[in-house]
């Protein structure tokens, strides 16, 4: 069984067990979020929403709070002396699928 969820304008494929990292939260560790969005549950037989299904929820658990690698950022403009470097690093937050319900 898996779902297809929403969140943070993404869309993941989830199986109960499996570990995500998604956008930061605003939840502290061992917190239980319910996810109301699901876009799609495959329990033998696929059922799509229109956009999302009712009655089906997703359950998951935050297991901690991080910062992902440096993505780095380089432009330059060829014969123009000019460029540009920045970077940054992701906020996350890793959680774990509990449950999915239809």
């Amino acid at each position: 069984m898996y779902a297809i969820i929403k969140c943070g304008g993404k869309q993941y494929k989830v199986q109960e067990g499996d570990y995500l990292n998604l956008d930061k939260l605003d939840a502290s560790p061992k917190e239980k979020i319910t996810i109301k969005e699901v876009l799609a549950i495959n329990s033998g037989e696929l059922e799509v929403g229109t956009p999302f299904l009712e009655n089906a929820t997703v359950e998951l658990e935050v297991i901690t709070h991080g910062k992902d690698k440096k993505v780095i950022i380089f432009k330059k403009r060829r014969r123009k002396d000019s460029k540009l470097k920045k970077g940054f690093r992701r906020e996350f937050t890793r959680v774990k699928v509990s449950k999915i319900t239809a």
